[in-house]
């Protein structure tokens, strides 16, 4: 699925961190520290360790195929490192999947998407911090309190 596939993570890291304008370990950090309030950053950072998950997968995968296969010379593959080879296909397939979940979320020109939203505040504007970490969440109010400020 990718020319490069062995830095999927380094190659989306860098585009999220281009779009929030911010290092990968701040907007993680900014997340952790307010849950909710930026549904938009929550979004990627939560499919962006999905992919980290799926990308550790794949590597032990790939590394318990490699230990099955240097002990076998020319002779045919057994069921058991047959069944690692099928695990490390999965492997990639599941990554792949993520990382076009992260890719979704990064295009500008996809609608309800934080790139889109990103793009959209900031397009020649300079990006202040909140506009770094997208729209906050609207604050739950009571009725009660709508109803006394519209009686004002």
């Amino acid at each position: 699925m990718y020319e490069d596939a062995g830095d999927v993570v380094g190659v989306l890291t860098g585009e999220i961190e281009r779009l929030f304008d911010m290092r990968w370990d701040q907007l993680k950090d900014a997340v952790a520290a307010a849950p909710g309030v930026y549904p938009t950053a929550t979004d990627v950072v939560t499919r962006h360790g999905d992919l980290i998950e799926s990308q550790r997968a794949l590597e032990r995968a790939e590394d318990d195929l490699l230990a099955a296969l240097q002990g076998t010379q020319a002779a045919p593959v057994d069921e058991a490192t047959l069944g690692l080879a099928h695990r490390v296909n999965d492997a990639v397939a599941a990554r792949d999947e993520r990382a076009m979940a992260v890719t979704h979320l990064l295009d500008p020109s996809t609608a309800g998407t934080p790139g889109a939203a990103v793009d959209s505040r900031t397009r020649g504007h300079r990006r202040s911090p909140d506009a770094k970490l997208g729209t906050p969440a609207p604050r739950a109010t009571s009725s009660g309190a709508r109803s006394r400020r519209a009686a004002r």
